[in-house]
């Protein structure tokens, strides 16, 4: 354990940090699922509608330092494809 105030300090501003960060996370992810879900769907508009909402997650998310600015962008890619593959057949 700490024994050093700062070191008390960073400790618990990383709990907090955390939990914060679990929170927008776990929002990140449930967006990203929903597109993918509706990607299996036969709705292009709604499929176009839950992928803009699950990039903007992802923009977020690297904004707020949760996620590489890469792994938002494969997974943005990746969301597109699919997408533009859904449009086709």
């Amino acid at each position: 354990m700490a024994n050093i105030k700062s070191a008390k300090k960073r400790a618990k501003q990383t709990i907090v940090r955390t939990e914060r960060n679990k929170t927008f996370r776990s929002k990140m992810r449930t967006f990203v699922k929903r597109a993918e879900q509706a990607l299996l769907g036969t709705d292009a508009k709604a499929a176009q509608s839950a992928l803009k909402e699950a990039e903007s997650a992802l923009m977020k998310s690297v904004s707020k330092g949760i996620i590489h600015k890469n792994t938002a962008a494969r997974k943005t890619s990746r969301l597109s494809a699919r997408l533009k593959a859904m449009a086709k057949a």
